[in-house]
């Protein structure tokens, strides 16, 4: 009996640790691009902008951008209940524009301000957290991160964040800056823009973010004659050219001087970590 008992334990506990692998899996092999049609539609005609005055205003209140270590840091810990409330009524007014009905470029600043809004609301609501990964939406004993939940609706449709990046954003733009956009609150992701996105202003935005993490140390590195990349860079590989010469083909494109000069002919691979902590101060 204690036998059977043991490899009952024995089998549980693997099925248990199956279960935490996929869930491992999720986190660090992410989705692939999935496009969901009824986000591709819009209007080229449509002239209509977006007000991100107070996604704005919030940014310029709390965000450090200036921090010597280069990684723009949220103060999360000092939002006023009133900054708060301001920001949930901006996230409140975006999920009720029917944003089919726009022109690409706005669309485009709308998901990615929609989708860094919310992320900034999920630490807020679990705050004090250390890292996002520790937040579990939808409840559950395997769950990691908020990415799966569906904390937004557009249109008549729920949305999870991962809905707007692997299904909304990546498949739609097929450009690999989007993943300087995105910001998950952690210390290893690209910095949180200053700014709001718009229809006017992504394009260059998106450059100056991928030019900014490329020549930071979590970005691009060289240690003893070895590249160190972000985890980014081969968690989305496909993103990046589908390869590692793809990847440093991107890098060579936003490198500055130093590491230019490094790159330039360099053919090895790549070794890659990821910074999980919360961006705050």
């Amino acid at each position: 009996m204690q036998g059977m008992m043991r490899k009952s334990i024995g089998v549980a506990a693997a099925v248990a640790l199956g279960w935490l692998g996929l869930a491992e899996a999720q986190l660090f092999g992410p989705p692939k691009p999935d496009p969901w049609p009824r986000w591709e539609t819009q209007n080229p005609a449509d002239t209509r902008t977006i007000d991100h005055g107070a996604w704005d205003a919030f940014l310029g209140k709390y965000l450090d951008g200036k921090h010597p270590s280069g990684i723009n840091r949220m103060n999360y810990k000092a939002v006023s209940p009133e900054d708060r409330k301001s920001l949930e009524d901006y996230l409140g007014r975006l999920q009720a524009i029917p944003i089919s009905g726009y022109n690409r470029a706005e669309q485009n600043a709308y998901w990615i301000n929609l989708y860094n809004g919310e992320t900034v609301k999920v630490i807020l609501d679990h705050y004090p957290v250390a890292s996002i990964r520790k937040v579990k939406i939808p409840p559950g004993l395997f769950t990691i991160g908020p990415w799966d939940g569906k904390i937004m609706t557009v249109e008549g449709e729920k949305l999870s964040l991962n809905d707007v990046e692997h299904r909304i954003l990546r498949p739609i733009l097929k450009d690999p800056r989007i993943h300087y956009a995105v910001n998950c609150a952690s210390l290893g992701c690209p910095n949180l823009a200053g700014a709001a996105y718009t229809g006017q202003n992504t394009d260059r935005m998106l450059t100056q973010l991928a030019g900014d993490y490329v020549n930071h140390p979590r970005g691009a590195s060289f240690k003893f004659n070895k590249l160190k990349v972000s985890s980014i860079y081969v968690w989305f590989q496909e993103d990046f050219g589908g390869s590692t010469a793809g990847v440093l083909k991107h890098l060579r494109q936003y490198a500055r001087a130093d590491l230019a000069k490094q790159l330039q002919d360099y053919d090895g691979g790549l070794e890659h970590d990821y910074d999980w902590n919360l961006n705050q101060p």
